[in-house]
This record gives C-alpha cells, sequence and structure tokens, in this order.
C-alpha cells in the first residue's frame, strides 16, 4: 500500500486549496456543540434566583442531551433530504431561536424548552459538521482533522463553564445565549456561502420514524434517570434505556430506510464495534466531570476556580494527546486506539484510589490520563469507521458517531449519579458522602470501560472486517 508523501498530508495542504475556511465552519459548529452542553453548570445558580425551579436544574443539561442525541442520531439523513448546505444553514436558524428562547424566558418552563430546541440544533449542527468532514476532506487529512474535532471539544470542556461563571459572576446570565444565539447565526450565513457545491443529490424523501420514536423512549429514560433521587428506579431506568437502544439497532438493521448504517449493530464488523468501542468509553469517563469538582472542594478545601483547573488536567491532556498523533499514519491506528482504552481503565483505577485522600498529583495523573485516553484513540477510531462505510451510508455513519458519543455520556452520566446517591450524596455533600464517592463514582464505571477497551480491541483486531463478520 502507497502512501502519499508528508507534504500532502501536513497542515498546510489540509488547509490548501480553500478547506480552511471550511475547517473553521466545522470547529464552530462542533464548538457550539460541545460548549453549550456544559456552559449551565456555571449559570444555573443564577437561572433558579431568576426563574424559580432549583428542582430542575439537572434537566438544564438533561433536556439538551434528549434533544442532542435525537438530533445527532437524524442528522445524516436530514443532510441526504435538503442536502448538507441548507441542512447546516436550517440547524443554525433553529438554534438561534432555541437561544433567545432561553435568553428571554419568563419562567423556567420557557427556559427548559428553549434548551431542548438547543439540543437538537446542536445535534444537528455536529453532525452536520461531521458529516461535511467526510464528503469535504481527503482520507490524508481525516486523521488531523478528527484530532481537532477532538481538541475544540477538550477546549470546550475548559471554557463552557469559565463562559458561564463570567457571565453569572457579572449578573448576566441571559447573555451567555445571546452570544451563543450570535455565533449560530453566524454558522448558519457562513453554511450558506462556504459549503455551495457541497450538496449531493438527496438520497430519498423518507424518514425513519420508527426508530426515531424507539431512540426517543429510550435516550428519555436514561436522561430521566439522572434526575431521579431514588438508586434502584434510576439503575432501572438506564438499564431500559439501554435495552431500548439495542431495540433500536434491531429495528433498524431491517428496516427499509435506516437510520445508522447497516452493521451498526454487529460487533463482529468494523462499524458495530467501533460505536459500542465510543458508546461505553465514553460512558465510562463521566464522573471525572461532573464529581470531581465538588470531591475537591468538600475533601480539600479547594475553591470552585482551583478545583476546575484540577478538573481541566483531562482537557488539556486530550487536546495535546489528539495534536501529538494527528500525523500518525493508518498503520498506528491500531496502537493508539488500543494505547487509548488502556489509558481510560488505568486512570479510573489510579481516580478511585487517590481521589479520596491520595496525593493530588496522582489526581492529576489519573485526569490527564483519562483525557489521553480519548486524544490517542478518537480520531483513528472515526477514521476506521468512516473507511468502513459505503459512499451511500457515509453520511449517516458520520454524523452518528456524535449521537453515539452523547448517548454515551447520558448513559455515564446516569450511572455515575446513580453511584453517588447510593453513598449518601443525594442527602447532601458531606465529607463522609464525598469520600465514599471519590471511590465508587470511579470504581463503578471500570467495567463499562473494559467493555469499552474490549470494543477497542475488536475494532483493530485484525480478524474483524468492513461489512462483514469476523
Amino acid at each position: 500500500m502507497t502512501h502519499p508523501p508528508a507534504s500532502r498530508t501536513g497542515w498546510g495542504d489540509l488547509l490548501a486549496e480553500g478547506r480552511l475556511s471550511r475547517f473553521a465552519l466545522i470547529c464552530l459548529g462542533v464548538w457550539l456543540n460541545a460548549v453549550d452542553a456544559l456552559v449551565t453548570a456555571t449559570i444555573m445558580p443564577s437561572v433558579g434566583t431568576d426563574l424559580g425551579g432549583y428542582a430542575y436544574f439537572s434537566w438544564a443539561v438533561a433536556s439538551y442531551l434528549v434533544g442532542a442525541n435525537l438530533a445527532g442520531a437524524s442528522a445524516g439523513r436530514l443532510s441526504e433530504l435538503f442536502g448538507l448546505r441548507r441542512a447546516s444553514a436550517l440547524a443554525g436558524l433553529v438554534c438561534v431561536a432555541g437561544c433567545i428562547l432561553s435568553a428571554a424566558a419568563p419562567n423556567i418552563a420557557v427556559f427548559l424548552i428553549g434548551r431542548v430546541i438547543q439540543g437538537m440544533s446542536c445535534g444537528w449542527i455536529s453532525g452536520c459538521s461531521m458529516v461535511a468532514i467526510a464528503l469535504l476532506f481527503p482520507e490524508r487529512h481525516l486523521a488531523r482533522v478528527f484530532a481537532a474535532v477532538s481538541g475544540v471539544w477538550g477546549v470546550a470542556t475548559v471554557l463552557g463553564p469559565l463562559v458561564g461563571g463570567v457571565f453569572a459572576e457579572a449578573g448576566a446570565w441571559r447573555g451567555v445565549f445571546w452570544l451563543f444565539a450570535g455565533q449560530a447565526a453566524l454558522f448558519s450565513l457562513a453554511a450558506l456561502w462556504l459549503l455551495r457545491g457541497s450538496d449531493r443529490p438527496a438520497g430519498g424523501s423518507d424518514v425513519p420514524w420508527t426508530q426515531l420514536a424507539v431512540l426517543s423512549v429510550g435516550v428519555g429514560a436514561i436522561a430521566a434517570a439522572d434526575v431521579i433521587p431514588h438508586v434502584g428506579a434510576a439503575l432501572a431506568l438506564v438499564a431500559v434505556g439501554i435495552t431500548i437502544l439495542a431495540l433500536v439497532l434491531r429495528l433498524d438493521a431491517r428496516a427499509r430506510v435506516r437510520l445508522l448504517p447497516q452493521q451498526a449493530g454487529d460487533l463482529r464488523t468494523v462499524v458495530g464495534s467501533g460505536y459500542a468501542a465510543m458508546f461505553w468509553m465514553t460512558a465510562a469517563s463521566m464522573g471525572f466531570a461532573i464529581y470531581g469538582p465538588p470531591i475537591l472542594q468538600t475533601l480539600r478545601g479547594m475553591s470552585p476556580l482551583w478545583a476546575g483547573y484540577v478538573i481541566g488536567v483531562e482537557s488539556i491532556a486530550w487536546t495535546v494527546a489528539a495534536l501529538g498523533v494527528a500525523s500518525a499514519s493508518e498503520k498506528w491506528d491500531a496502537f493508539w486506539v488500543r494505547l487509548g482504552a488502556f489509558c481510560l481503565v488505568l486512570s479510573l483505577v489510579i481516580l478511585s484510589w487517590s481521589m479520596s485522600d491520595g496525593p493530588l498529583a496522582w489526581v492529576l495523573v489519573g485526569g490527564a490520563l483519562l483525557g489521553a485516553a480519548f486524544g490517542f484513540s478518537w480520531s483513528f477510531m472515526t477514521r476506521r469507521i468512516m473507511a468502513a462505510l459505503s459512499d451511500e451510508e457515509r453520511a449517516i455513519g458520520t454524523s452518528a458517531t456524535n449521537a453515539i458519543r452523547q448517548t454515551g455520556a447520558s448513559a455515564g452520566a446516569a450511572i455515575s449519579g446513580a453511584a453517588a446517591n447510593l453513598v449518601g450524596v443525594s442527602a447532601g455533600l458531606t465529607a463522609q458522602s464525598a469520600q465514599q464517592a471519590a471511590v465508587w463514582v470511579f470504581a463503578s464505571v471500570i467495567p463499562l470501560a473494559l467493555v469499552g477497551a474490549w470494543a477497542a480491541f475488536r475494532l483493530t483486531g485484525s480478524a474483524t472486517r468492513v461489512g462483514r463478520p469476523a
């Protein structure tokens, strides 16, 4: 197999021939999805003071994820029906509407409706951005483009809560959503201009309504589990939700109009094992960002700012690792994917040991390994999946990677929440409950990480074949 010369795989060539502006548009689309999912962490106390509804804090995130999961799964089909250019522009306009609704909300109900609309639109935006990568960039550049996308997610993990905190301290939480409305409008206008000539013929007018309906029930069950205070009920809802998601795979494989690629539910194939690795690895990673800051503040007396810096090591490591391996050739895919899976398991072991009363240096090591796990592996997993997709399935298959990630995040958040509530966090974060949570929030998801690692090894195994069983 011959490989293109280094001069044709570097950043200079990637951004040449008019690709720079489209690359920037894709990064903006991913940024909107990533940062909007995280910004509410620091503004919700202000929202609660103004609008009431403290009991619905978790729904500010859960409602967003419900919309984002459903839209992310359907983004590929949307781009086929309307064309990539019009679908992207439309998604940007819907995002503007959702942001305005939340910014101008007179009560918590209207605010949450705005969050659902934002989630749907950002899921479409991010999904269309992934489709744009598949259609607009040569295969030799895919690893670098996906590394940049991973970097955007890493940066958003730090800047999302920071941006929210700046507006909250200024007493202007509504300004966050006006800011995002402006960015979404910019994305919509830029898409109309920069994506001219990128559309392919529409793939038909049918929509997989049955799969979307069943998917909405599954995602809704997982999202509801995140806000249920009873541990048993929360775990039961997660189990029901994941079972329903598996049912979606079975229904979709037999449907005339599919939501996902044909092999999405077959773990013996590249696509199936790749999706499984993405889902379970993401699910295993959620506890650090959600429960790390309050645990550090309670047990180590850190200020919110310093706790944020400690958690930020995950994002820094993610970005550095992603950019560091971006130039790796295809023959190194298996190595980096497997190393990422190993780093994930190791990070959870270290965090479950050190988070409570271990040396802070080991907490930083655990957080860095957690970020590096995805920085090393994500772009190569995505590239392998894309290479296994047929031309007819590339749009829906590529956009589905975002839906897989966000659905895994929903499941992981719910499972981590159930583990935390089981040791008493639901009754208040005391020194005793924080000490227990510092262990079990991470130990409880090690089995998920092991399942993700197994799927990652299958993805990169020599026996796994494109489009047919191993």
